[in-house]
């Protein structure tokens, strides 16, 4: 996505020029300018118009600050803790969110992305209208930008229907004030027929100057996840197939190499450069070791840890370092796959040159307990910190931003989402066999799951906890198969306090965290309830 970047700051300005010269924002006809059709008469003006759009992938990743509020959906799940409790993104509001659940209201909730969204449906709206009144270009031409501009659109509206179900839709500009909410199946209709659209049209590979934008095969991978959440099995079945078949993508052979993009793994991303856009994840997330006094502001948890297997495939049996008082024997980190030590931070490791302390008074790596301090910064609350999808390379952090690419979607989930499509559609076959792939990659060669039923479905989420750790997808996998309500509540995240020689079990919340039900579905805004006389709240919010 180089060359797009190169004028992605060109394409953010055209698009705020834009919305200053029109009032469509508000829901106003869309009216001639003399901007309007200006940005018509040279194929380079729409395509910077277009290249705009491309940022909602990054905003809406792990880099970006729109999912939730920059907080990673994990700290709402048992797998990662924020180890401040003073409130704040990044801090205390996800600790809040899980031991407080009530506080989520159609007031607020800082997952909840409705305004910033419709935004955005608003500006790719514009396009499409305007496409259809100024351009005069070939029809190939106008079948490119059409596809990007809706795939887009169905990005966007997938980020609302994971978090409400049915929304209102708009596919033209004349966004009215007033106007009722779709149904779930029609909201999920629109998204599927956008996609298709842009899998018809764009093509399977680009030219070099043209490198990065969308293809046939990132529409196809991103349809195979939203029909997931749609539970249309055989789309989401026929999505991921379709990227198969097109013999161009594959797994990396390490691990530690599958997110970082510009490979055979990396089928959609977002890449960024020094002088912008760039992000400050390493800053968040890095111990205080590596020269920054504000990041490690949130860790990896023990239940994560717990989650791997050993290089055979086996599950260890942690119950002997659950002990009260702790035990002076250390943890079996050796014997866990290769893709923990490519997750996690823990002691012994080696970060950037550095052993890894991770205890009370490391020097490489310090615990803090829980509630010790408003703010954890630099401090682990868990005894581990986050390695993946930081860049280990980075050494100035004080002076320069982050500029690792942002993967939004990898080879890996496709095949993942292909063995859950199977699963549902009873290929039993095609569902171990599409999870074994993920499980033999070179690098982490552990042995076949071949269980059936129940039995492998728990295979199955493990298996996707584990290659997707921290990418953004567990939270709400937990949300779409409805067990949140009930494996995330009353519960606790642990942790490990080393002093010496002895590792001590310890309670990282200090409080169970629980899950409502009614949070399946996200309310509607009390803004939009207040300005549109049609709307009407989801009955999970009726008062």
């Amino acid at each position: 996505m180089k060359k797009i970047l190169l004028n992605i700051t060109i394409a953010m300005s055209l698009l705020v020029t834009l919305s200053s010269c029109n009032d469509w924002i508000d829901g106003v006809e869309q009216t001639s300018t003399v901007s309007d059709e200006i940005i018509w008469q040279e194929e380079a003006s729409v395509d910077l118009y277009i290249n705009g759009f491309y940022t909602y992938i990054e905003k809406y990743g792990q880099f970006g600050s729109t999912q939730f509020s920059g907080s990673l959906t994990e700290s709402l799940t048992e797998t990662f803790k924020y180890g401040s409790y003073a409130l704040g993104d990044k801090a205390g509001h996800p600790n809040n969110y899980v031991m407080n659940p009530a506080s989520i209201s159609s007031a607020g909730c800082r997952y909840s992305i409705w305004s910033t969204a419709y935004t955005n449906i608003r500006r790719i709206n514009q396009f499409l209208d305007l496409q259809k009144v100024y351009s005069n270009f070939s029809d190939d031409k106008n079948d490119l930008w059409e596809a990007q501009a809706r795939f887009f659109r169905a990005f966007v509206y997938f980020q609302l229907a994971k978090r409400h179900g049915g929304v209102i839709l708009y596919d033209e500009l004349n966004m009215t004030k007033d106007k009722a909410r779709s149904t779930a199946a029609e909201t999920w209709d629109l998204i599927a027929t956008d996609l298709d659209y842009a899998a018809e049209k764009l093509p399977k590979e680009w030219n070099a100057e043209n490198k990065g934008r969308l293809t046939k095969g990132a529409v196809y991978a991103f349809k195979s996840r939203a029909m997931l959440y749609a539970e249309r099995w055989q789309e989401a079945y026929d999505a991921a197939n379709a990227v198969i078949a097109l013999n161009l993508y594959g797994l990396m052979d390490n691990y530690s190499d599958s997110w970082k993009g510009n490979n055979k793994e990396a089928i959609l991303e977002f890449d960024y450069t020094k002088n912008g856009p760039n992000h400050y994840f390493d800053r968040d997330y890095v111990p205080f070791c590596d020269g920054w006094e504000y990041g490690a502001l949130g860790t990896p948890t023990q239940e994560m840890v717990e989650a791997y297997e050993t290089i055979n495939g086996d599950k260890v049996d942690w119950t002997p370092w659950h002990v009260a008082g702790g035990t002076n024997v250390a943890p079996p980190y050796d014997q866990l796959e290769p893709r923990f030590k490519a997750t996690i931070l823990y002691r012994g490791s080696t970060w950037k040159g550095k052993t890894m302390d991770c205890s009370v008074g490391g020097t490489n790596g310090e615990f803090m307990a829980y509630r010790e301090q408003p703010y954890s910064y630099g401090k682990t609350t868990t005894g581990y910190f986050l390695r993946k999808l930081i860049d280990e390379s980075h050494l100035d952090l004080k002076g320069t931003p982050s500029t690792q690419a942002w993967v939004e979607i990898r080879y890996a989930e496709v095949l993942l989402n292909k063995a859950e499509a199977a699963y549902r559609l009873n290929k039993i076959g095609d569902a171990q066999n599409a999870m074994n792939e993920v499980r033999s990659r070179t690098e982490v060669n552990l042995p076949n799951k071949n269980t059936t039923g129940d039995a492998w479905f728990q295979d199955y989420r493990n298996e996707r906890k584990i290659e997707l750790a921290y990418e953004g997808h567990l939270f709400w996998d937990m949300r779409r198969w409805k067990l949140a309500d009930t494996e995330y509540t009353g519960y606790r995240v642990h942790g490990f306090k080393i002093t010496g020689n002895t590792y001590e079990y310890v309670d990282c919340d200090y409080q169970d965290r629980s899950f409502l039900k009614r949070l399946y579905v996200l309310p509607i805004p009390d803004s939009e309830l207040k300005n549109n006389a049609l709307i009407e709240q989801y009955d999970e919010w009726q008062n």
